[in-house]
């Protein structure tokens, strides 16, 4: 339930990357047997398609006009994906608490995430700030989806 519980802290940061981890994960085998959707998941046109809603989330969010991860759409999408991600994570059978726990790790996270880029943005900027996050998003996902069961 841990990977459960990380990823939902990683769609508190960026909402689209649990869907990319989880298709990486999917692609190469890490996924708990019978994951919901891992067929779905594993194929290169869904993927792709997951990798890049995350690429573009990531290069949205150096906008000046990107919204805060706190506006409601946000915490829908990061309720959302948080579950799938930790459903998909957890072991047979717990996998409504893994979605539960994802969400409330993500919903937490994303508050905690935004006051810790608020301050950092005053100090260094929105671009460099985002930069940083995403590859410690990025990398923190990757390494929590295809992590061996």
């Amino acid at each position: 339930m841990i990977r459960s519980i990380l990823m939902g802290l990683v769609a508190g940061q960026r909402g689209m990357t649990p869907l990319a981890a989880i298709a990486a994960a999917a692609r190469r085998g890490t996924l708990p047997p019978g994951a919901p959707l891992q067929g779905v998941m594993a194929n290169p046109i869904i993927a792709g398609g997951a990798v890049a809603m995350a690429a573009a989330e990531m290069a949205g969010d150096k906008m000046k006009s990107a919204p805060d991860r706190i506006v409601p759409i946000g915490l829908v999408v990061r309720s959302i994906t948080s579950a799938y991600a930790g459903a998909a994570l957890a072991p047979r059978g717990q996998r409504a608490a893994g979605a539960a726990l994802a969400v409330v790790a993500a919903l937490g996270a994303s508050y905690v995430g935004w006051r810790m880029r608020c301050a950092a943005m005053e100090k260094y900027g929105q671009t460099a700030t985002g930069a940083v996050e995403d590859a410690a998003v990025l990398g923190s996902g990757l390494a929590v989806a295809l992590t061996p069961r």
